[in-house]
């Protein structure tokens, strides 16, 4: 058994699959890319029970059946060896397999493959049509600021939903919390999905790079993203995500306009002095027109940076998190953010001043 196909379209696939196939010590072909065989196709798979991967493409074939790699194994060697346009062949030898190119060939030992688990397809789920860059942005605008720990699995996840002429995602962690709009048409109908912050990075790297609209399939239990012969299915969470809306404030009693890059230097700059809690203290006092950053470690000093900035509204010094301010600069485009500041112990809202308007940030201050 053995097929031919071109050395860029084989590194392309194991880019996109290879960290689903992670390290199990019960279940050593979880760690292995499965490779079918069959009649002027392959098929590459990988799954780690809550993300599976498929891309199936057509090759030159001979014989058919399956084998599992170690994907480490794997992906290593493969992404040594120079394109050149070159062909590269993979077939079966006993035990093992063999991975050949005009300059270079390895044998890499298999794994038994009666053990891999089938990869699910979705059955009567709600199908739609989006393009891929406009999801991938959805989610890299808001995902991190989703909870790693998995106590509370709403938390722990993505929120996509379907909100008039947008659809939007949303992530909080309690401490802070992350919304993003981005336009679809009426068209891209979209039942309410909780997409587990784990397996957020694979769905990003398995849609980027991929050119116009992928089919979405939604279930109660799992969502999955099919395009021209790459398929991926996500497990999802059954749970209720909170109504964010409510915390949203309504009004504020400070305001400062100031540009994103002088923020950025400035938090930079304080963060040396942080404390282990990351704590920065916003010094605002319009009408003396001080916008300070005040930091302050034992083991470490001091500092204060002043920052220009547009200053309206009442004097206020409010503690947050450096790390919980920063992480939103990713996600706005903007040259100016506007910080809105509701008083003592009430939340900071970001937003871009100026163009993209779908952004929305809030950070929660810090009591001590």
């Amino acid at each position: 058994m053995k097929i031919e196909l071109q050395t860029q379209k084989l590194k392309e696939i194991i880019q996109k699959i290879d960290r689903v196939a992670g390290k199990h010590a019960t279940l050593p072909v979880l760690s292995c890319i499965l490779i079918e065989f069959n009649k002027n196709t392959a098929v590459f798979k990988a799954t780690n029970l809550d993300v599976g991967i498929e891309v199936s493409l057509p090759v030159k074939s001979e014989g058919v059946g399956s084998v599992a790699v170690p994907a480490h194994t794997l992906s290593a060697f493969v992404s040594q060896l120079p394109d050149k346009n070159s062909v590269i062949s993979i077939e079966i030898d006993g035990g093992n397999i063999r991975v050949a190119t005009p300059q270079s060939s390895g044998v890499i030992k298999t794994v038994p493959v009666d053990d891999f688990p089938t990869i699910p397809k979705i059955v009567n789920g709600q199908e739609t049509e989006i393009l891929a860059d406009v999801f991938v942005k959805g989610l890299k605008s808001v995902w991190y600021s989703a909870s790693v720990s998995s106590i509370k699995p709403e938390l722990s996840s993505v929120y996509v939903y379907r909100d008039g002429e947008y659809i939007t995602f949303a992530a909080t962690d309690s401490f802070r919390l992350a919304e993003k709009k981005v336009k679809a048409p009426a068209s891209v109908k979209m039942n309410d999905i909780l997409i587990p912050f784990k397996n957020v990075a694979d769905i990003i790297r398995f849609l980027e790079g991929t050119s116009g609209v992928v089919g979405v399939t939604v279930s109660k239990n799992l969502v999955s993203f099919n395009n021209k012969g790459a398929y991926l299915v996500s497990r999802v969470i059954d749970g209720v995500f909170p109504d964010y809306h409510q915390i949203i404030p309504k009004s504020f009693m400070t305001e400062a306009v100031i540009l994103k890059q002088d923020f950025i230097n400035a938090l930079k700059i304080s963060n040396i002095f942080s404390d282990r809690f990351n704590q920065i203290k916003l010094i605002i006092d319009p009408k003396k027109k001080i916008f300070d950053i005040q930091t302050k470690n034992s083991d470490v000093g001091e500092n204060k940076t002043s920052v220009s900035a547009a200053l309206s509204g009442e004097p206020i010094e409010v503690n947050f998190n450096y790390k919980y301010v920063a992480d939103c600069f990713q996600s706005i485009e903007a040259d100016s953010l506007s910080l809105q500041l509701g008083g003592l112990n009430k939340p900071m809202v970001i937003r871009p001043v100026s163009g993209d308007q779908t952004f929305l940030y809030i950070a929660m201050p810090m009591n001590r």
